[in-house]
């Protein structure tokens, strides 16, 4: 997506902003003369064409995982088709010093092999409830200028957070009058953590009616509900999902294949013992290893065990599969519900999954299971046809009640400048 930019930009420019900016900002060297009205813009693909006064939204996301970039994503890819135009940038680029790859590789590292010392670190920073405590506020300034002359430079009509570090960026430029775009907090978690909510933000779309009070209760402004942002191929059906089944009857024949989901990075607790379990069950586990090669060649010893590394085609398997065994309730989670795929929480992650796999359970939208025992007997109820089943999919498909992207739009230069 292409936009205007008021001078051409010389490397050091482009430096500032950031990588993911740099990028985009490239592909147009001079702002259009005033005089020179063009009736639409014609976009990178060459496929939309875009209205002269379409909205231009920007969207923060944040390298972290692939959740975060999914959402980002698949919002700016239906803004897009809605004849608007978006410009994704990852928050974590626009942090100097090299400060965003650390964060990243000290959170990966932290979740793969500290899982006690990232607990810590929840509960002294994300964890929602009274009593004041650090928050994310002067780490996320650091790239105040970079994110400011970037809304300025697109002309952004409104920037949206969909990375918590991002909404305490938008929420503390917008309360000091630096940013003159209403800012939107896309809160894409289940279980609303304190880091998610900054009064100085306009807007907050949430995924339930829970998580916006939960907002609300914060002191978030504008709170209402989306559901959840995923991509319509999960809600369709896959022609490839006949090829995963028959890769399945051939690996396990007679046998209910279960996903059980280690996130883009391949984390999970004790995943070999809950992948012996769920084969010495009678099912055929499917370990989602995501990029953690290591994973997958040790899970690919294991017996009856069919382990996969990073998969493209997610909707056909998910079609495929019977249910899914999740550890964060984050994006993965959501893409089996939109599929029609029962889900059970089971060893979560510590922190926002361990709180969001308990508040999925709570809604009803999935099952939770605090042992074995527990497990093996909600995957027998669920990947078999009866009513049980059908009431967890019910549940699910209540959830995708809204578009986020309609939302945004709506929102977008409705306050430009906050008196």
């Amino acid at each position: 997506m292409e936009y205007p930019v008021k001078n051409p930009r010389n490397a050091r420019e482009c430096h500032r902003l950031g990588r993911a900016a740099r990028d985009t900002l490239e592909t147009v060297r001079t702002r259009r003369s005033p005089q020179r009205v063009h009736p639409v813009t014609v976009t990178e693909r060459g496929r939309e064409a875009v209205p002269q006064d379409a909205r231009r939204l920007l969207i923060v996301s944040a390298s972290m995982g692939a959740g975060h970039d999914t959402v980002a994503a698949e919002l700016a890819r239906r803004v897009r088709r809605s004849g608007h135009e978006a410009l994704v940038v990852d928050v974590l680029e626009l942090l100097p010093y090299g400060l965003g790859g650390a964060l990243r590789a000290g959170y990966r590292g932290a979740v793969r092999h500290a899982p006690w010392l990232y607990a810590g670190l929840y509960r002294l920073f994300l964890r929602p409830g009274p009593g004041r405590r650090p928050d994310g506020t002067p780490l996320a300034r650091l790239a105040a200028g970079r994110l400011t002359e970037l809304a300025a430079r697109t002309n952004a009509d409104a920037v949206v957070s969909v990375f918590h570090l991002a909404a305490q960026l938008t929420g503390h430029l917008r309360a000091r009058g630096r940013l003159t775009a209403p800012s939107i907090a896309l809160v894409i978690d289940f279980a609303v953590h304190r880091q998610w909510v900054h009064p100085g933000n306009d807007h907050h779309l949430c995924l339930t009616d829970e998580a916006a009070r939960a907002v609300r209760n914060s002191g978030g402004a504008g709170a209402a509900v989306c559901g959840p942002v995923v991509a319509p191929a999960f809600f369709a059906d896959a022609p490839t999902a006949a090829g995963w089944r028959r890769r399945f009857e051939r690996y396990g024949p007679g046998r209910p294949p279960v996903l059980l989901s280690a996130g883009a990075w391949g984390v999970a607790s004790h995943p070999a013992a809950t992948a012996r379990l769920l084969a010495d069950g009678g099912f055929l586990p499917v370990v989602l290893c995501g990029g953690n090669d290591r994973l997958r060649r040790e899970l690919s010893a294991v017996p009856g065990v069919l382990a996969l590394g990073w998969v493209t085609d997610v909707p056909g398997l998910m079609r495929a599969a019977r249910a899914l065994v999740d550890n964060a309730a984050g994006q993965t989670a959501v893409q089996a519900l939109a599929a029609g795929l029962p889900l059970v929480g089971y060893r979560p992650v510590p922190g926002h999954g361990a709180e969001g796999v308990r508040e999925m359970a709570a809604l009803g939208v999935s099952e939770q299971a605090g042992d074995e025992a527990g497990l093996l007997r909600s995957l027998h109820r669920l990947t078999a046809p009866g009513c049980d089943r059908e009431a967890a999919l019910a549940a699910a498909r209540a959830l995708f009640r809204d578009d986020a992207a309609a939302r945004v739009l709506a929102l977008a230069g409705t306050a430009r400048v906050r008196a």
